[in-house]
């Protein structure tokens, strides 16, 4: 069996002094430090360009029982100088990741800080037993595509107590992208978040997609707090994307000066390359929202299916969303959903009038991880 253990109670600097400027200690970026690594086979290139990836910050595969922790210590990714790069389009290749493992199990990261990633922060990949708990990600909220955390074609993950403030999603649950996450059929499945609080300006608390073309399904989302965040738990899909987004369920959500509460998205046109099959139309059904409690809201609902493809079985319940005072006029628009609603302020669209009752959510809780944090020795 392979273990790994690492403690990180001080900061981890991306570069030695062969990478900082003798006279203003900033960080500069020689891309010769960066060996090219393949593109991830479910999405058949670089997320940012085509081709390879240059190398993640940390990362691993085929790893069991991976244990990251130490008292809120943090790690560093220097993210300005890729940021900078990227908005020049001085870069050849995708930037790597802060943190990513892949083909692992049994993984716990908890009770550390991430800071200022290239690009996503933490993201395991083709992984099984997650657990992420006490984490700290911090990036600047204009920084690019610095999400949080994202699940990638992983099974039984929790991520719980989390902080996060972020230029892109907080939290996006991925499963490849077009033909090639068709191709891998590996989905994302079993995926709890509970007790997040998440600050994303121009993102979403949680994304399912857009990569979702190996599947999602049975997600659960509770207790969570978004503050000046776009959206809270929206849908981003596509034709060319296959796949499925089902078995969502969503309670207990409070909500502060939001964009819109309810997003989704069937219009997402980001694809690899030109392979992609008009014909590959993702199934989104068994949406479940219940208990959310919204202010400030700009809009309610932005819901857009995909024409001859809705989005079904979408069900709210017990919602209010209160408006700012300069909210839209008209404060649902909905296109290609159907679903119900019951107890739902502001009324719904007519696409989601259907009076229904409470919405479910699962009481049998999914076992992930160990009961308590283990802690380690040194």
């Amino acid at each position: 069996m392979d273990a790994i253990a690492v403690p990180f109670s001080t900061f981890l600097w991306l570069h030695s002094s062969r990478g900082m400027t003798p006279l203003t200690n900033r960080p500069v970026l020689d891309l010769d430090d960066w060996p090219l690594i393949a593109p991830l086979p479910s999405y058949g290139r670089g997320r940012d360009e085509p081709g390879p990836r240059y190398s993640n910050f940390i990362g691993g595969s085929n790893l069991t029982d991976v244990i990251i922790s130490g008292y809120n210590g943090t790690i560093n990714g220097q993210g300005q100088v890729w940021w900078d790069k990227f908005h020049a389009k001085q870069l050849d290749y995708t930037r790597g990741y802060l943190l990513e493992l892949l083909y692992s199990r049994d993984i716990i990261i908890s009770n550390v800080t991430f800071v200022d990633a290239p690009s996503w922060n933490l993201h395991p990949t083709y992984c099984t037993n997650v657990t992420i708990s006490g984490v700290t990600i911090l990036a600047p909220v204009h920084s690019p595509n610095t999400d949080g955390i994202d699940p990638d074609s992983s099974s039984h993950v929790k991520i719980e107590d989390c902080y996060i403030v972020s230029g892109d999603d907080c939290i996006a649950v991925k499963s490849g992208w077009d033909e090639y996450g068709i191709r891998f059929n590996m989905p994302s499945q079993h995926i709890v978040v509970r007790r997040l609080t998440c600050i994303s300006p121009t993102s979403a608390m949680i994304a399912l997609g857009s990569e979702m073309s190996g599947g999602i399904q049975d997600v659960r989302v509770e207790d969570n707090i978004a503050i000046n965040t776009e959206s809270a738990v929206r849908i981003k899909s596509g034709v060319g994307r296959g796949g499925f987004v089902r078995d969502v369920f969503v309670r207990r959500l409070s909500l502060h000066t939001m964009k819109w509460v309810f997003w989704m998205t069937g219009n997402y046109g980001q694809h690899p390359d030109n392979s992609s099959d008009p014909k590959a139309l993702p199934e989104v059904t068994g949406i479940n929202y219940r208990d959310v409690f919204a202010e400030n809201v700009t809009m309610a609902g932005r819901m857009e299916g995909i024409p001859n493809d809705p989005y079904t079985g979408i069900c709210m319940s017990n919602v209010t969303a209160q408006l700012a005072p300069k909210a839209k006029k008209l404060q649902w628009n909905c296109t290609d959903v159907q679903g119900v609603a019951y107890g739902v302020s502001p009324e719904p669209c007519p696409e989601l009038g259907a009076e229904g009752k409470p919405c479910t959510f699962p009481e049998e809780e999914l076992v992930i991880g160990p009961p308590e944090l283990p802690k380690c020795t040194y």
